[in-house]
């Protein structure tokens, strides 16, 4: 993967020698869509903000254990962001049934601009269309993995396959996609 089609992998490797103008890149270029990740799985921004601190500590201590031929940079660090999202959400105690709180009510209005709104609108819509592309079982198995935090055992259970399976769906399908979005 070259440095223009993925800016963050050698940025990355500095933060990996500790090079903290790195870090501070990585974190300029990444914040605001991982906040959007964390927000959308735990449900509250200030459950977010805390999550993205312990985020940013992790890409620090673990930016070693990154290889670019595994992945994008960004996918690598909302993996992170996810499976912290996912150890938060298990971590929480169930909630009794009709005792929903009104946390969501209280979080600001952070809707973009009308011209970010129409080019995070074109993007949305080449994603929808190529998630399009997979079978049904396919994208609900990426929709839930990776927009709605259930976890892979969970999902493998809902769809009626073996864990591996539910594995080699989802690393495909991403594969899949992440063609379809580069063309």
């Amino acid at each position: 993967m070259t440095d223009a089609a993925d800016p963050i992998a050698p940025l990355l490797a500095r933060v990996a020698a500790g090079d903290r103008q790195a870090f501070r890149a990585v974190y300029a270029a990444s914040a605001s869509k991982l906040m959007g990740v964390l927000v959308r799985m735990l449900g509250t921004r200030s459950d977010a903000e805390d999550a993205l601190q312990e985020v940013y500590t992790r890409v620090w201590t673990r930016a070693g254990r990154f290889d670019p031929a595994m992945g994008s940079g960004m996918g690598w660090m909302v993996a992170i962001a996810r499976n912290l999202a996912i150890d938060r959400l298990r971590a929480r105690p169930r909630a009794a049934p009709g005792d929903e709180g009104t946390e969501a009510e209280a979080l600001p209005d952070t809707r973009p601009g009308a011209e970010a709104g129409l080019i995070a609108k074109g993007e949305a819509q080449r994603v929808i269309d190529c998630m399009g592309t997979l079978e049904p079982d396919r994208a609900a198995a990426v929709r839930g993995a990776y927009l709605g935090g259930v976890s892979y055992q969970d999902l493998a259970l809902r769809h009626g396959v073996p864990l591996n399976t539910m594995r080699t769906w989802l690393r495909r399908s991403l594969a899949r996609l992440k063609e379809c979005l580069g063309s």
